[in-house]
């Protein structure tokens, strides 16, 4: 199932949960209130907000149990018509799926090769960095290039969402805690990146970091340690590998995170980013204004941001 997170372009109302049914976006909590009536549970239906949210911060942070319910919602709609809760690609907005999630924890020199074109070594231990909400935009819009900056790079990742809370996890358990993946674009400001050993000035700046389209459920994407993963800018490929050259695998980076800090369900987990990125070439083609960067990820899909200086408001 592909949840996503939208709002009605011709409309003022706060944002939605919606799945992909075919071509088009369903109202979740709709297809879950039209499921519960069907089973004569119209009880839980009027009160929908307390027990299946619409709002997609609360939806993902209640957990996998949101999650299965939503399963079994789309599926009896398949056969149900929801044309009033039914729309087109073009009536929408897509955000970004969890907009507020209490952690983006990110791994940084994650596959070999991207170390070295970094020219650095190989990591002993899972090299991790935050970022924080302010920085998250959605599948449709505008990177925003900080005027700080001169030297803003791209990231393809694969970015795991967690479905309920993991703490001391096991390796073998690991992947029972992640609810979907999605693909995350670690924009980074490499200048104000390497100014200080500490990467944080350079990898949270306000609306810089594209997640999406949309979270593809764990059972759908299968494997998450053999996908293809590249990206592009302006149609030209810069980075093209397969997650299966991860250093630290989905499962090893779950209970390694878990062992330290308690992960709590809508947190996101960067995996690392393949080589091929701006700063590691012979001569740097970092981001400017005008570019168009595209994202794509095997069974999850794809996302294209447009680059944009930022405007100072009037």
């Amino acid at each position: 199932m592909k949840l996503l997170s939208y709002q009605l372009k011709k409309s003022a109302a706060s944002p939605r949960v919606g799945f992909m049914l075919h071509d088009k976006i369903v109202d979740m909590q709709e297809a879950w209130c039209l499921w519960r009536r069907s089973r004569q549970e119209n009880d839980l239906a009027d009160a929908a907000e307390q027990f299946f949210p619409s709002d997609p911060t609360r939806f993902y942070a209640a957990g996998d149990f949101v999650i299965s319910q939503a399963k079994e919602a789309a599926a009896f709609v398949q056969t149900t018509n929801m044309e009033d809760s039914c729309f087109s690609r073009e009536d929408v907005h897509l955000l970004t799926p969890v907009p507020e999630p209490s952690k983006i924890i990110c791994i940084g020199k994650n596959y070999a090769e991207h170390a070295a074109e970094m020219k650095s070594d190989v990591p002993d231990y899972p090299v991790l960095f935050a970022k924080f909400a302010n920085c998250l935009i959605g599948p449709e819009d505008a990177i925003e290039k900080s005027p700080k900056t001169c030297k803003l790079d791209y990231e393809v990742e694969l970015t795991a969402v967690i479905g309920k809370e993991a703490s001391q996890v096991r390796r073998e358990n690991a992947l029972d805690y992640i609810a979907g993946y999605t693909i995350g674009n670690d924009t980074s400001a490499r200048d104000l990146q390497k100014r200080t050993p500490q990467w944080l000035q350079g990898k949270t700046l306000d609306r810089s970091t594209p997640v999406g389209p949309w979270i593809v459920t764990a059972d759908e994407v299968g494997d998450p340690g053999n996908l293809k993963i590249q990206s592009l800018v302006n149609g030209n490929v810069r980075q093209s590998s397969s997650t299966s050259k991860l250093i630290f695998d989905v499962p090893f980076l779950i209970a390694f995170i878990s062992g330290l800090i308690t992960l709590k369900p809508g947190d996101l987990i960067m995996t690392g980013t393949p080589h091929g990125v701006a700063m590691g070439m012979d001569t740097p083609l970092y981001l400017c204004d005008g570019d168009v960067v595209t994202m794509e990820i095997e069974n999850i899909g794809r996302m294209e941001n447009n680059v944009t200086d930022y405007k100072t408001p009037n």
